[in-house]
């Protein structure tokens, strides 16, 4: 149960760590407050993200752990339509659920 609840924490911070960086663009790309800010807490986050996987590779085979690493594509879809309002269509949902999919494939003994 630990491993599923930091596979699942691993995944949350990975996309939060891109969604920050997205927001870092929000602007252009110029060297702001708001710039460097987003950034930081996008770099944060995906170290923090990082470091969790690292320890699941201790704890899970490697090829359990990097494959549920698609449940990131999850997290960033929801993310981008509540944050973003991106538009979320039945083309990037079937894209997600594939790759999901594809990643239970490998893990299910």
């Amino acid at each position: 149960m630990t491993e599923l609840i930091l596979l699942i924490s691993m995944t949350i911070l990975g996309s939060l760590g891109g969604y920050f960086f997205k927001r870092c663009t929000l602007n252009g790309l110029r060297l702001s407050i708001y710039f460097l800010v987003n950034l930081f807490t996008g770099g944060l986050f995906y170290v923090s993200g990082a470091i969790l996987n690292i320890w699941l590779l201790k704890l899970l085979p490697y090829t359990v752990v990097y494959p549920l690493t698609a449940i990131t594509y999850i997290w960033t879809l929801v993310f981008s339509y509540l944050f973003l309002q991106e538009r979320i269509n039945l083309r990037k949902i079937t894209g997600v659920l594939l790759i999901i999919f594809g990643a239970c494939l490998l893990v299910v003994r």
